[in-house]
């Protein structure tokens, strides 16, 4: 393997691995942004030796342990130096821990799962809802901060504000590395629920890059529903948010053709849809219903994506009752981007004219501004209606906005073909 090949495999396992890393060495030194720099230097060393001494075996267990290492280290040298690292509370040798301890560590834990404790500590009151979203999709999805500012539609350097200040609040010792018991939890539950959708999200339609798919996120976000679904059973939004990203990731093979190219809704090949994510999928939604959180917003969401799975053929969808569930949600949460796809919805319950009033008054939102599905949904609707030369105008401008390769290599060709 060439150095160049090494590196390319580094940079792979990098994005594999890192978020359980951090949160590995997280639970260890209770420090976020220590364990993130910790595993940063693990990272260099790999740069470093792997290209002579070969790709371990086991890549994750090698970084860790490395990061491990470099927390002694440093504790180490805190020490020489006459200081502590008082937020530790534990010897340093504690930090290299045997089998035997982690075995009884997770025994003693009731989750067992350094990445949602993770999840529940970057969510901490201390910090703001935006705060706390930006920072474990930094953790924990491995995004960048341009990937972050894109979901959230926010320019990148209030991302990179919002991420500092709250490494910088986390690293006080007032605040517990935990998960939180009783009605802590569930406070902070919203929080988590939303960072663990936009994890999903980001899988589910990459913002930027050459892949319209990221399943890796994908999978990591509904291994975190799942377990929290286990923790809290009795909260609905749980087995809501858990029913819609099923449902979502049943269409994922379906989703991009044989050179990754998206695929539109209309065209895919739904006989590539996974029938047992469906299946689950709807066992979650029943569940929710049956805890009285059928309206709940991720479970309104869940009921939109059933009724596409429950459609055979595209033309089979019951746009009306979507459009009518879009209705609900708009109330229960008002925000531009389901009004958005409310309009869509209405277009094909009702027709193009219809739709289109809804999303040009959408036009001026603030929030959209930089936001390319806008110009899209236009170029959609005003197509449908023959306005050719407005339409190839509003594919433009949204093949300008996208970050992603594929989604503007789409746009540009729907662009031409009008």
């Amino acid at each position: 393997m060439t150095v160049h090949d090494t590196h390319r495999a580094i940079d792979a396992i990098w994005k594999i691995e890192s978020p359980r890393l951090i949160a590995t060495i997280a639970r260890m030194v209770r420090d976020v942004g220590l364990a993130e720099e910790l595993a940063q230097d693990a990272l260099v060393v790999a740069l470093e030796r792997w290209p002579t001494e070969g790709v371990p075996k086991n890549p994750g267990a090698w970084l860790t342990q490395t990061a491990k290492h470099r927390a002694v280290d440093r504790i180490r040298r805190e020490r020489m130096a006459g200081r502590k690292l008082e937020a530790l509370g534990q010897d340093m040798e504690g930090l290299l821990e045997s089998d035997e301890d982690r075995l009884i560590d997770r025994l003693d834990d009731d989750i067992g799962d350094d990445m949602l404790r993770l999840i529940f500590t970057a969510c901490h009151p201390v910090l703001s809802v935006e705060a706390q979203v930006a920072l474990t999709l930094r953790l924990l999805g491995g995004l960048s901060t341009d990937e972050i500012a894109r979901a959230f539609l926010v320019p990148e350097a209030t991302i990179a504000q919002r991420i500092v200040r709250a490494k910088r609040s986390l690293a006080d010792p007032a605040v517990v590395y935990e998960v939180p018991r009783g009605e802590a939890l569930g406070e902070r539950l919203a929080a988590v629920l939303h960072v663990i959708y936009l994890v999903f999200n980001e899988g589910y339609g990459a913002t930027a890059g050459d892949d319209l798919l990221r399943p890796a996120l994908c999978e990591e976000a509904q291994r975190l529903g799942r377990v929290l679904a286990e923790l809290v059973p009795g909260e609905a939004e749980v087995h809501g948010l858990v029913a819609l990203m099923e449902i979502q990731a049943s269409r994922l093979r379906s989703r991009v053709d044989a050179h990754g190219e998206p695929v539109l809704l209309p065209d895919q090949d739904r006989r590539l849809w996974d029938r047992l994510l469906i299946h689950r999928g709807e066992e979650a939604l029943a569940r929710a219903g049956r805890l009285g959180g059928a309206r709940g917003p991720y479970a309104l969401q869940a009921a939109i994506a059933v009724c596409h799975a429950r459609a055979a053929r595209a033309e089979d969808t019951d746009w009306a009752r979507i459009a009518a569930i879009y209705g609900e949600l708009v109330a229960v949460v008002p925000s531009p981007v389901v009004e958005l796809n409310r309009a869509m919805a209405v277009s094909m319950a009702e027709g193009p004219a219809a739709g289109l009033s809804i999303a040009e008054a959408l036009v001026d939102e603030p929030t959209l501004r930089g936001y390319h599905l806008l110009p899209s949904v236009l170029g959609d609707l005003l197509f449908r209606l023959d306005r050719r030369d407005e339409a190839r105008d509003a594919f433009r401008r949204a093949a300008a906005l996208t970050r992603n390769d594929r989604e503007r290599r789409l746009l540009e060709a729907r662009a031409a073909g009008c």
